[in-house]
């Protein structure tokens, strides 16, 4: 069985087709990415998976479970996290802070108690602040925990994203084009940073531009093209197919 299934996934906004009749499986412990030009589709596809959008038609499953008709925050509780194109990290908190809002989902103090001070969510917030203090350290800008967020690099910022998206402990990590802004050196850090997530034991799901990227550390591609799969395959064969030459230099097929 796979972690993510996709089938026959459709969305239309009035006259466009966004969408249309997606499957694809993401095996576990694998880098998966969708690729294809602007208005292919590709983020409206991660916004159904990952609960921000309904889909008109077709089904999404997570570990065999469908999640499709799951609000984002109970389909991040289940083990699948994002972190988007434009980043959303809190201005007015310090890098540390922003980490420790992604824990929260993994608490199990109420309002209540927070608000009471009970003795038994003064250690679990330590114990937030000691793991995400962790997490910021595994993505190599601990030295940052204190500096406010969005006063950051943008590269120490995408660091902070996706440390604040591991932090809920996911199975699975959807990445909305985490190269968008980056320079070639912050981009070949975040290819190094997405393997070793991986290595870590999380299964990624990767929207993208960047081609040097996605061909240097996924290990299966999918390719849309005004919202239909055209190409699923490893990253050699999918640069091999002639439908997605096409689409990218403008050849026609032989």
């Amino acid at each position: 069985m796979a972690l993510l299934e996709v089938s026959g996934v459709s969305k239309r906004f009035g006259g466009l087709q966004a969408v249309k009749a997606v499957s694809f499986r993401v095996e576990k412990g694998m880098i998966k990415a969708v690729i294809g030009p602007n208005g292919a589709g590709k983020t409206t596809l991660f916004n159904i998976v990952s609960g921000f959008l309904p889909p008109d038609a077709g089904t999404v499953a997570f570990r065999g479970e469908p999640i499709q008709a799951t609000p984002p925050h109970r389909v991040a509780a289940r083990g699948l996290s994002r972190t988007f194109q434009h980043m959303k990290l809190f201005a007015g908190m310090s890098a540390l802070e922003n980490v420790m809002v992604g824990r929260h989902v993994r608490s199990r103090a109420g309002f209540l108690a927070g608000m009471l001070h009970l003795p038994f969510t003064w250690r679990e917030e330590e114990e937030i602040r000691a793991r995400s203090l962790e997490l910021l350290d595994f993505l190599g800008v601990a030295s940052l925990a204190d500096a406010e967020a969005t006063s950051l690099s943008y590269g120490q910022q995408r660091a902070v994203e996706l440390a604040r998206a591991l932090a809920s402990e996911p199975e699975m990590l959807l990445l909305d084009e985490p190269a968008a802004g980056l320079n070639m050196r912050e981009t070949s850090d975040l290819a190094r940073l997405i393997q070793r997530i991986r290595d870590r034991g999380v299964t990624v799901l990767i929207v993208e531009h960047d081609m040097t990227l996605v061909m240097s550390i996924s290990d299966e591609v999918v390719v849309l093209s005004y919202g239909e799969k055209i190409a699923d395959g490893d990253p050699r064969s999918v640069q091999k197919d002639p439908h997605v030459i096409r689409i990218y230099l403008g050849e026609e097929d032989a």
